[in-house]
């Protein structure tokens, strides 16, 4: 089963609410797993998505409870690692889906595509070419469109 993950803030606004749910159940459509933070935000909304069509969702906790996990986490894992659980969110995926983001989810970006990872985009994050070349975060308009390119590079992966 494909997996792949949806990022983003843990206290969203309501457009981005609705983009990671879309996201979520398109993904879910497609026969394909979520994989994120487990929380909150774009996190609970992307699971809430994929569950709704019935999707399995997979939440890697940053803290030590499980009982922290939204309700619509399949599989709770605990990591007792704060944030630097974002490098398994990622590294667990075939592709990364970030909606919106601060900081955590800038981490996650920078995870995935030092792995080499594709990341796609809503209005997410905008980076600047550096010396490494050029940053290939791939903008998409619509969760459909986020969904179809996020399956197209995780293919073009393997």
């Amino acid at each position: 089963m494909r997996v792949i993950a949806v990022i983003g803030r843990s206290a969203c606004s309501v457009a981005e609410s609705a983009a990671a749910e879309e996201v979520g159940a398109l993904l879910a459509e497609n026969n394909v797993a979520v994989v994120c933070g487990g929380l909150g935000g774009v996190m609970e909304a992307a699971c809430r998505g994929a569950r709704s069509r019935g999707g399995f969702t997979i939440g890697i906790l940053p803290g030590n409870d499980r009982s922290s996990a939204n309700c619509w986490i399949s599989l709770p894992i605990v990591t007792g690692t704060g944030q630097a659980r974002n490098i398994a969110v990622v590294r667990s995926s075939d592709a990364v889906i970030a909606i919106g983001g601060a900081y955590g989810t800038l981490s996650e970006i920078a995870f995935a595509l030092d792995s080499g990872i594709p990341v796609v985009g809503i209005t997410t994050w905008r980076l600047a070419e550096s010396d490494a070349g050029p940053v290939p975060i791939h903008e998409a308009g619509t969760p459909r469109e986020a969904v179809d390119l996020a399956l197209r590079l995780a293919a073009e992966k393997e």
